[in-house]
């Protein structure tokens, strides 16, 4: 089960963590991802993070690309259309605005997030 997250607070608590938070919510979207598109197998949040780092910035590339696979595999298993938007996030992580593509991947999963009823 994947949480609902506020973009807003996320883009904000990752500029004033100076980015801290920022590597968490790019754990918290790996797994999201992966539990969405029902791939168990799936590079897990921390070992994406590690491969980022080892790689220097390299593998996030392709984790932007591979994120933006999973979410239309999961909008297409659920009869939903969706388009190629792993290029749309890994071109906005080329350009330098990979927060921007977490945005949207956020708001792409938060579609497939439970809506809490209180």
């Amino acid at each position: 089960m994947i949480q609902r997250r506020s973009i807003a607070m996320c883009i904000v608590l990752s500029l004033v963590t100076c980015g801290i938070y920022g590597i968490y919510w790019f754990i918290c979207l790996t797994n999201d991802c992966n539990a969405v598109s029902n791939d168990p197998d799936g590079t897990s949040g921390g070992v994406a993070f590690l491969l980022t780092l080892i790689t220097c910035g390299i593998y996030g590339l392709y984790w932007a690309y591979k994120c933006g696979q999973k979410i239309d595999y999961a909008k297409m298993q659920r009869g939903i259309p969706s388009s190629n938007t792993g290029i749309l996030y890994l071109i906005l992580s080329v350009v330098g605005l990979g927060i921007v593509a977490y945005a949207l991947m956020q708001d792409e999963l938060n579609k497939f997030a439970p809506v809490n009823m209180m």
